[in-house]
């Protein structure tokens, strides 16, 4: 199965997101611009009408000026004279009782934030001033473009949470149907080992050695248990935490090197916490593992457990190689490995059982290049 490449795709679904916000906001910007060249070409026509009409006696034709008067049905405006005494306004609706105080807060407003056009009267230093504002369309279309803004937005973290959604779901089904294949495979094999080493305890009841084979034929077994409860719901139960920690550790020390010592600091009482023991002592064994590989098969690893008053926390020391912090999260990435050969799952799966089985965290505490690493596990009490 192929993965969706979601770095490339995130990446064209930003620039696509620019490339519409910039187009966006250059032609709304021209739009609007133009739009309000021409409002202000329209009141300059419409004061000249008011002019007119200020000055015309008895005997001139006022149809035409009424005519462009009446044509403002979209721009509001007031019209005040010399002394501020509002003569006139238009296309504002009155929200007060007392339009009168309500027309000149209205003024005011026109006055800080809008445009005024003056007209001088016939008679001397008269003289009127013509107050408006953007009509309703213009500063609709002025916000247009930031309303198209956030919709984009929107679309394009939608379209990326679908995208790893995505990824994410065709990696599970990935992991699960590698585990339970291998579970598989290995099933065959283990059950003919188990069957050739009861035949070897028959016919050489006193050799030493047979109990070891035993263990480690057991061992492979609950691997294989292990591979096949990846993608199932894992059965809980009430484990000692104390106890399974030591167990895993032993048996390490006596699976590694003698220039490899495991020390652990475990509490005196029982710890006891719902856990799937199988699968959390996979994750230690992980974390050990990792460690020998880190400190080259000779150092010191450290397990312990420091108790919070709502949780308890697994440190995992090593004296390896450390980690730089710019990988501190890579390496729980799947198929991430600093190993020739190694599949870069054991700490993606890891992960996976501590956060999404235990409801826990795991998570690189510290490191130091050249002195060592600690993981930290964080289960609730």
């Amino acid at each position: 199965m192929q993965f969706i490449d979601i770095r490339r795709i995130k990446v064209i679904l930003v620039i696509s997101a620019v490339i519409i916000a910039v187009a966006s906001l250059y032609f709304s910007h021209r739009l609007v611009k133009d739009l309000s060249m021409e409002e202000r070409l329209k009141m300059e026509v419409w004061a000249e009408a008011m002019r007119a009409f200020s000055v015309a006696d008895e005997n001139v034709d006022l149809n035409l000026v009424l005519k462009v008067l009446n044509a403002n049905n979209t721009i509001p405006v007031i019209v005040s004279d010399a002394e501020g005494n509002i003569q006139t306004y238009r296309n504002i609706e009155i929200a007060s009782n007392d339009s009168v105080a309500f027309l000149y807060k209205q003024l005011e407003r026109f006055k800080q934030n809008g445009s005024v056009i003056r007209i001088n009267l016939s008679s001397g230093s008269d003289y009127n001033d013509v107050y408006y504002q953007d009509s309703l369309m213009l500063t609709r279309l002025s916000v247009y473009p930031y309303v198209q803004l956030g919709v984009v937005l929107i679309f394009v973290l939608v379209a990326i949470f679908a995208l790893l959604s995505s990824k994410k779901a065709e990696q599970n089904k990935v992991w699960v149907g590698l585990s339970k294949e291998t579970a598989h495979q290995l099933g065959t094999p283990i059950s003919s080992l188990m069957a050739w080493t009861e035949l070897l305890k028959s016919a050489y009841p006193s050799d030493n050695l047979i109990p070891c084979m035993t263990e480690d034929v057991a061992r492979l077994q609950m691997i294989a248990n292990r591979f096949s409860k990846i993608g199932s719901a894992p059965e809980m139960e009430q484990v000692d935490l104390g106890k399974l920690l030591k167990e895993v550790t032993e048996y390490m020390a006596r699976r590694t090197s003698n220039k490899v010592e495991i020390i652990t600091h475990l509490p005196e009482n029982a710890i006891i916490i719902p856990l799937n023991a199988s699968l959390f002592g996979w994750v230690i064994e992980n974390l050990c593992k990792n460690a020998i590989d880190a400190m080259d098969g000779v150092g010191k690893i450290t397990v312990s457990v420091i108790e919070s008053a709502t949780r308890w926390y697994i440190d995992v020391e090593d004296t390896g190689k450390g980690i730089i912090k710019s990988k501190h999260q890579t390496i729980f990435t799947p198929g991430y490995t600093t190993k020739k050969r190694g599949w870069g799952l054991g700490l993606s799966l890891a992960r996976r059982i501590v956060e999404e089985y235990h409801s826990g965290r795991i998570f690189v505490k510290q490191s130091e290049l050249n002195k060592g690493t600690v993981f930290r596990i964080e289960l609730k009490k």
